[in-house]
């Protein structure tokens, strides 16, 4: 009976680890980081674009703390843009099949 409840005890403890163990994000939204700032993914789309002001240098599924113009979302090569009327501290574009998509600032990344 012992020998039962320890191989019962090692099989739960291990089925909790590896559950544990998801190499899958979790976070709660997608985002885009430029500049040191972490932008928000919106709903919302923008036509009047200016400059192009960056783009994603690094993507991953994987949640950590990435350097340089990384995003959750976009692959690498994603391109940022400046949008008329708005200032960059406010939002940018990012650019998603031949549109462009607003994100919004939502803080100095890695701060939260």
């Amino acid at each position: 009976m012992q020998v039962k409840h320890s191989f019962f005890s090692i099989l739960i403890f291990s089925i909790l680890v590896i559950a544990g163990c998801s190499s899958s994000a979790d976070w709660n939204s997608s985002f885009v980081i430029w500049d040191g700032y972490i932008y928000e993914i919106s709903e919302e789309y923008v036509i009047e674009i200016n400059e192009e002001i960056g783009h994603v240098t690094k993507h991953s599924d994987k949640e950590g703390t990435y350097s340089g113009n990384f995003s959750n979302k976009y692959k690498k090569g994603t391109k940022y843009y400046s949008i008329e009327g708005i200032n960059t501290d406010e939002a940018i574009a990012i650019e998603e099949d031949g549109k462009y998509r607003k994100a919004i600032r939502d803080g100095k990344y890695g701060e939260k």
